[in-house]
Parts: structure tokens; sequence; C-alpha cells
């Protein structure tokens, strides 16, 4: 049987920060400092909860872009698959149209983060309704939802590299369940 090789959390970024990151997970230091920056999981429990959370950051910045049918914490998305969250559109006929039903799946390990990794996957994925691809015009309406969006993708990344050494998460596991499904999209850095 092989195993899965590890994520690597920071591929895209320099190997001096890759190597600065890999020392303070040595140290003994970079859960402590996440911890004290970031403290407490937010409050966003249910699929309702979590709905509601993403409709009124849409309402603010994305008023005219479609509507969502659906938003939802998904176990089955997974870091390993590289998949923090989902943006779909399922089309169905109804009569002779053609109709898009806009779906947001975020990954159950969300429920147990503080709200700025929260706020940073629904800005990532809200941004999808505009914006297709991982470009430039992507992370500039990332930024504009959230200013401080690269930071937290990054302390997030720290988090999952720091959880993924451990065997602990930093935060601990909500036990709610979730019955969505989804395909995987990628969360990646900025080239």
């Amino acid at each position: 049987m092989t195993t899965l090789p590890t994520p690597n959390y920071l591929g895209g970024y320099p190997a001096e920060l890759q190597a600065q990151a890999r020392d303070l997970i040595a140290q003994g230091v970079l859960a402590e400092r996440l911890q004290r920056r970031y403290g407490a999981p937010h409050g966003v429990r249910t699929d309702g909860a979590l709905y509601d959370y993403t409709t009124a950051l849409k309402s603010r910045y994305l008023r005219n872009a479609a509507p969502l049918a659906k938003v939802v914490f998904d176990n089955r998305l997974h870091v390993i698959a590289n998949a923090l969250g989902t943006h779909t559109a399922v089309a169905r006929v109804q009569g002779n149209k053609l109709k898009a039903k806009r779906e947001i799946r975020i990954a159950g390990i969300f429920r147990s983060v503080p709200e700025a990794f929260l706020r940073m996957i629904v800005v990532h994925e809200l941004a999808h309704l505009k914006e297709r691809a991982h470009d430039r015009a992507f992370y500039a309406l990332c930024t504009h939802m959230e200013p401080d969006y690269h930071q937290f993708e990054l302390d997030l990344r720290l988090a999952l590299m720091q959880a993924e050494a451990s065997g602990q998460p930093l935060w601990p596991a909500v036990a709610e369940k979730s019955t969505a499904s989804a395909v995987a999209v990628p969360l990646v850095r900025p080239g």
C-alpha cells in the first residue's frame, strides 16, 4: 500500500519562506503564534448560517452577480485533494430554458477555524461568480472584498502545515455533519 505524498501547502511561495515555516514548526512556535494572532474559531456552524454569512458578503460586494442557490459545508472536500472550497453552476432544463443554479461548497475544516480563514475561503469562492480563472482580475476582486486576503491565505496554509506536522488541528474540530458532495477545485496562490 502506498501513502499519499504530503501536500505542499507553500509550493508556489519562495524557498526562503518555506524554510522559515519549517523552522518555526521545528521550533514549536508556529502554532502558538497563529493561535495568538487569530484567536478562537468563528460561530458559523450550520449550513444555514454559512449561507447567510456568504450572501451578506455577496450583497455587499457583488450585488449584480448571479444569485446563490446553495452554500454548504462539505466534509468530503479535503485538503489532501487540494480543495478547500468549490464553486459550481448546476444546469437544469426547465421547459425550453436552461437554468443554472450556483452553489458554493466549503470544506468542513472551515467549521472550526477563526473567522478570518472562513472569510478568506468564502471571498475566494464568491470571486468565482465574476472571474472563472485564478488570474490577476480574480485576485484583485478577492483583495477588494478582503484587503488581507493574501495574508489570510498564507496563514491558513501555515496552519495546515502545522496541523500536518503535529497530527493535531490548531483549532478543535466541530462535530457537525454535512451531506453535500462536490468536485474539487484547487485553491492556488497567484502567480
